[in-house]
């Protein structure tokens, strides 16, 4: 995992979110562009972060006021493409360097499922984005 610096902000959060759930936090995203903060979420501790029935989730969205996602931590790109991208079916990830050396993701979903992983005005691709960005320094993400 890079070095990830969190903003006192993010940290607030965390600490907030992992005292009402009991969820172990790795990380926080805040999404300004989508009313939104992304918690990456130590692997196995999904279920405990979004609660029965969504209970933690729609408690934590009514203190902070914005929508809460959780995604579970990965070591690989592709098993965190999948985590973020669930429940839509990934067939493929392709990870290739682009002329200037930069990083792109090509991922391949089920065709019903295309639609979700895509999201309302592009809204999980750019999870994704955000998330690869800041784990892997992968600039470009397409789904196929």
């Amino acid at each position: 995992m890079p070095n990830i610096k969190l903003a006192s902000d993010e940290i607030r959060y965390i600490t907030l979110f992992e005292t009402l759930t009991g969820a172990q936090i790795r990380d926080c995203i805040i999404d300004d562009d989508n009313s939104r903060i992304i918690f990456i979420v130590n692997p196995g501790y999904a279920g405990v972060a979004i609660g029965k029935n969504g209970i933690n989730i729609k408690r934590i969205k009514k203190v902070i006021g914005k929508n809460i996602e959780i995604v579970e931590y990965a070591d690989s790109i592709e098993q965190f493409v999948k985590n973020a991208l669930y429940p839509a079916r990934v067939k493929l990830v392709k990870v290739s360097t682009l002329p200037d050396n930069k990083k792109a993701v090509s991922i391949t979903v089920d065709p019903v499922d295309k639609g979700f992983a895509i999201g309302k005005d592009g809204k999980n691709i750019q999870k994704i984005k955000l998330i690869l960005k800041r784990y892997f320094d992968i600039s470009n993400v397409m789904v196929a």
